[in-house]
């Protein structure tokens, strides 16, 4: 296939990811909620659909675009929880669980990255279930109570950071495309 030999072309699901990370840091500085930060949301949400897609249709799967997709969504995940904390009128108890959560992943990419020498961020269901109802969770923000709505995103983001220490630490091998903990293969004595 001739689009495998031309670097431009193999890497253009690299080249959407990158864009990704550059919108999450533009997110930081555009007005929280305004019409721009939406747009600006609205095409990190459509990049981290488009990389895989791309990547996937066309046969450009790679493992350092498997990570680089990772490492985009941490840097978006994190700009929007430094965006959400410095601009929403969060409780304490939802602060405080999102504290519990990112602490919950810490310890989880510690295991992995000691157990495997790499940090693990898996692409199981409820990561990805997770990862919607976070990128849907400022919009219904808007219409709804923030505290129903963070209680909901916090009780799936939970399970999910749960999900994912129980499979670091119980998994023999790296296994990022891992759906979820159930497919953790039992040992036989």
């Amino acid at each position: 296939m001739i689009y495998k030999d031309n670097f431009f072309i193999k890497n253009i699901p690299n080249f959407i990811t990158c864009l990704r990370i550059i919108f999450s840091f533009l997110l930081l500085v555009i007005k929280a909620f305004s019409v721009s930060f939406i747009f600006v949301y609205i095409l990190c949400g459509f990049s981290d659909v488009a990389d895989g897609y791309v990547a996937r249709k066309y046969s450009l799967v790679t493992k350092f675009g498997s990570r680089f997709d990772s490492l985009a969504d941490v840097i978006f995940v994190f700009a929007m929880i430094y965006i959400l904390l410095t601009n929403v009128n969060l409780s304490k108890v939802l602060i405080y669980w999102i504290t519990l959560i990112a602490i919950i992943r810490i310890i989880s990419c510690i295991i992995s990255f000691i157990k495997f020498k790499k940090l693990a961020f898996l692409h199981t269901y409820l990561n990805k279930f997770t990862g919607v109802m976070l990128f849907i969770f400022p919009i219904f923000m808007i219409k709804f109570d923030i505290s129903i709505i963070g209680c909901i995103a916090c009780t799936i983001s939970s399970i999910s950071a749960i999900e994912e220490l129980i499979i670091n630490i119980r998994s023999e091998d790296l296994n990022l495309d891992m759906h979820g903990v159930w497919k953790i293969p039992l040992k036989r004595d």
